[in-house]
């Protein structure tokens, strides 16, 4: 089950026709948030994200129950950067248990399979997976 801002998202990327879908990843690319300052000047405080083929690091933290993202993506990373960026729009003030639920391949139900490698794919997936295990420890703690 999708959060409802990120199924909206899929949603859309499902409808769109194969090129309108990688005007849109890009789209989600330029729009991904800037970095706070507490993590610009603090590199080490953001994880790194090794199954991407160019530096990607995430950093999540809670609100309550309120899961918020942080990423940094380099602009010549456009598609990972559009995976983050959508991240970004579709988990970002998702509950603690929505961002848990999220599959880790609905990626693929985007149709982003047809417009990135698979080891884009992959390092998608780790992305996600490095969020959900930020999510636990900082759940738990």
């Amino acid at each position: 089950m999708l959060p409802p801002e990120l199924e909206d998202i899929v949603e859309d990327f499902r409808l769109s026709p194969k090129q309108m879908r990688l005007q849109m990843l890009l789209d989600y690319s330029r729009s991904l948030p800037a970095l706070p300052a507490r993590y610009i000047n603090a590199h080490e405080t953001l994880e790194r994200v090794e199954e991407c083929q160019t530096p990607f690091f995430v950093a999540a933290e809670l609100d309550g129950d309120r899961v918020h993202l942080f990423f940094d993506a380099p602009p010549e990373a456009p598609t990972t950067r559009g995976y983050a960026g959508i991240l970004a729009a579709g988990l970002d003030g998702a509950t603690i248990e929505q961002v848990l639920e999220t599959p880790p391949d609905f990626a693929m139900s985007m149709g982003l399979g047809e417009l990135v490698s698979p080891l884009r794919l992959r390092g998608m997936s780790a992305i996600l997976a490095r969020i959900k295990r930020q999510v636990v420890a900082l759940s738990q703690s």
